[in-house]
């Protein structure tokens, strides 16, 4: 039998072929009696990395402790959405910033999701990257080769999320072994607007049905695979 998830999904996953982001500092023109120089401009990196929580060193430790209400569906082998019906997505295996990324992004609006809102509102920058780290445990390691033949239309998705699944920068979800039928929800969210990802909504508006299959398909069939953190023993999780 089905497990589902009682609220409405968990997601975390597919998102992200956020490629771009910029910055632009202006210098102050000094009073005419001074002299003194102009600093320089900070770059765009930098100006992110000072602004992004995700460089906030995580604690598996603490995150394993602060994690049990979120194991309750992405703990569970096989557990879904009730509605709209689609699988929890798997979570180990993703980079610490990529999941930080996107339980700022549910805790900001910038993914739609009445549940995953609720409970990234109740998260602090430090308890993010502490939830964050433990989940993603061991991040795949890419080998830049592709398995099999890459389909025509994933064939623009392999820049930030590798011809082998694995994503190309840790700020960017990897894909491989993701539940299909969670790839393609995502797809669409980012093209009904549920997900704000201007690059991605891009990306994802011209696509047909057709298409989203072949490349669901292929990334949701490639190895070494994500998988779903073990939840601490219950009934749930008895063989």
């Amino acid at each position: 039998m089905r497990r589902r998830c009682g609220s409405a999904g968990h997601a975390v996953a597919l998102t992200a072929l956020g490629c771009a982001l910029a910055a632009m500092v202006f210098g102050q023109t000094p009073p005419a009696t001074t002299a003194a120089p102009q600093p320089a401009p900070a770059t765009a990196a930098a100006a992110q990395a000072a602004a992004t929580p995700s460089t906030l060193q995580g604690d598996p430790h603490r995150g394993k402790e602060l994690s049990y209400t979120c194991l309750g569906c992405h703990g569970i082998d096989g557990y879904r959405n009730a509605y709209p019906d689609y699988s929890v997505p798997k979570l180990e295996g993703q980079s610490p910033e990529y999941l930080s990324s996107a339980l700022h992004d549910y805790r900001d609006g910038n993914r739609s999701h009445l549940t995953m809102h609720s409970q990234a509102s109740e998260l602090s920058d430090q308890d993010i990257a502490d939830v964050a780290v433990f989940f993603a445990g061991k991040p795949l390691t890419p080998t830049g080769k592709p398995q099999g033949t890459l389909p025509k239309a994933a064939a623009l998705c392999t820049a930030c999320h590798g011809q082998d699944g694995v994503a190309m920068a840790p700020i960017y979800p990897s894909l491989a072994g993701q539940h299909r039928d969670y790839l393609a929800r995502a797809i669409e969210e980012y093209q009904n607007g549920g997900r704000k990802n201007p690059i991605m909504k891009g990306l994802a508006a011209p696509l047909k049905p057709a298409e989203i299959s072949e490349i669901t398909a292929y990334f949701s069939s490639l190895t070494p695979a994500l998988k779903t953190e073990p939840r601490p023993y219950s009934r749930f999780t008895a063989q």
